[in-house]
């Protein structure tokens, strides 16, 4: 004697149970996608942070000047690296990010004063440095673009429905997304006071 209920209620937890997995292995596979996109950000911070080491012992090599302008970016330069950042944690994410803001505006401070000695600014080694610099700041932003959209597919995937409700079953939550620095939204006032 068969029992058509018993066959069909075995046939919907085997089905819940295949589409649990599914829905679990595709959490894990975006969080993980997550975690790539921010170790691609962090690289090309390192690139940045190499790089000022270098231009920093060249200046330092070359030219004879502002040295506390030199220590505020050896000192910036110190804090961007020792802050560690959880992507599931937006607060560390932020602090991140205004420590690396805080390093960029020291370094563009350093290379204003460094442009005004004439040996460094002519040294192969310094324009060198400038040009790598300009492309690691793209590199910068392109990765944290990507990490944006990684993000952006991420949070989805854990606050659309069905998923959303395997998401909280797994302890899946929304990370926060990598925001401009405070005040980029404003156009910067250049002014050419040529006479």
């Amino acid at each position: 004697m068969k029992r058509p209920g018993l066959l069909i209620g075995l046939g919907v937890l085997v089905i819940l149970f295949f589409w649990g997995c599914s829905s679990y292995n595709t959490l894990v596979g975006a969080d993980q996608t997550v975690k790539n996109a921010w170790s691609n950000v962090e690289t090309n911070y390192q690139r940045r942070t190499d790089l000022y080491n270098s231009v920093i012992k060249t200046i330092e090599g070359s030219a004879n000047f502002e040295k506390s302008t030199l220590k505020e970016v050896i000192e910036a330069r110190a804090k961007a690296t020792s802050v560690t950042v959880d992507v599931s944690d937006p607060k560390s994410l932020e602090a991140y990010q205004n420590a690396q803001a805080q390093l960029q505006g020291s370094f563009s401070r350093l290379m204003a004063v460094a442009e005004a000695y004439p040996d460094l600014k002519t040294t192969a080694s310094f324009q060198g440095f400038q040009t790598q610099i300009e492309g690691t700041e793209n590199r910068i932003n392109v990765a944290r673009q990507d990490y944006n959209a990684t993000v952006q597919a991420y949070n989805l995937s854990v606050k659309t429905f069905p998923k959303v409700i395997f998401a909280r079953m797994f302890g899946y939550t929304e990370k926060a997304f990598y925001k401009a620095d405070p005040g980029s939204e404003k156009a910067p006032d250049i002014q050419f006071n040529i006479k």
